[in-house]
């Protein structure tokens, strides 16, 4: 499991830098768009040749939830809010997501307790991230507009956490290729109308580069990408399958480093070892005290 959980944050680390690029060839929310596009054709592909049937029609619901929680509303505050708020501070508010899923879990998922070993691991986490993206909390502007901006991306953030806790609560038993196709699906289409509407007039050049973007974005880190995160997801606990997704950023910052070729200084450096400490403190099992043992070899 280690190993998947490694994977997608590779992808999806590696991703951030693809996003950056794509900017210079679609408007934000349209690159989105196509790309879940992409990824959704690409699973509802794999379904018709696996045969699989249509959803139950319980799950429709949730699936269109799901889809418009953690597909359409994420990428549809924090693509604009670049425009208004500096991008560490909406990947900081963005991946705040581990907080309210720890949380949330703890009161509605049965054995999921928010540990001192969660807490301590959420706030070394968080707190890394604020010094990899070389934000200082003292310094953000929590008012105006940049407030309202700001109030949107964490939004953003707690909508992902209820979707993955529908995922946990509702649809554990659902076909992860057909949840992800159709939450994928009907994301995409309500994005695509959100830039045919607020994005019309700007263009998209196209070329190989930009349809390399496409690609990998679409194929990898949509189609593929969201598989892994849902099969995680099931097999894992919210809350240490969640924080995991932490080092995202901090793989997103060394892909850049790595084609920039800038030298790391010591703030990221530092910021990377509190995301990995907390990482670790949210997986490391709680200590078992030892019953008393009676002569007799019984404990009690």
């Amino acid at each position: 499991m280690n190993r998947l959980i490694a994977i997608l944050c590779l992808i999806w680390g590696s991703n951030w830098a693809v996003m950056k690029a794509a900017v210079d060839y679609f408007p934000p929310v349209m690159f989105s768009a196509i790309r879940f596009l992409v990824g959704a054709f690409i699973l509802f592909t794999i379904l018709y040749v696996k045969r699989v049937p249509l959803p139950k029609k319980s799950d429709w619901k949730w699936y269109t939830v799901c889809g418009l929680l953690q597909t359409t509303w994420i990428y549809a505050v924090n693509q604009p809010a670049l425009e208004y708020v500096n991008a560490g501070v909406v990947c900081i508010l963005g991946f705040t997501m581990p907080l309210w899923l720890t949380v949330m879990a703890h009161f509605l998922i049965p054995g999921e307790r928010l540990t001192w070993n969660k807490a301590v691991g959420l706030c070394l986490g968080i707190g890394g991230l604020f010094l990899v993206m070389k934000i200082n909390p003292l310094q953000m502007e929590w008012k105006g507009a940049e407030l309202i901006v700001e109030l949107l991306v964490i939004s953003g953030a707690m909508a992902w956490a209820v979707a993955n806790l529908i995922i946990k609560v509702r649809l554990q038993g659902s076909d992860k290729f057909q949840f992800t196709a159709y939450q994928m699906g009907i994301g995409a289409l309500a994005l695509l109308g959100i830039s045919l509407f607020y994005e019309q007039g700007q263009t998209i050049i196209w070329n190989w580069a930009s349809l390399a973007y496409i690609v990998f974005a679409g194929g990898i880190a949509s189609a593929l990408a969201y598989v892994l995160w849902f099969y995680i997801l099931s097999k894992v606990e919210a809350g240490r399958a969640s924080v995991t997704l932490l080092f995202i950023p901090v793989i997103g910052v060394l892909s850049v480093w790595l084609v920039n070729g800038e030298p790391l200084d010591i703030q990221t450096v530092c910021g990377i070892v509190l995301v990995v400490l907390g990482i670790a403190a949210v997986h490391k099992k709680a200590g078992v005290r030892a019953r008393p043992v009676n002569p007799d070899g019984h404990t009690g």
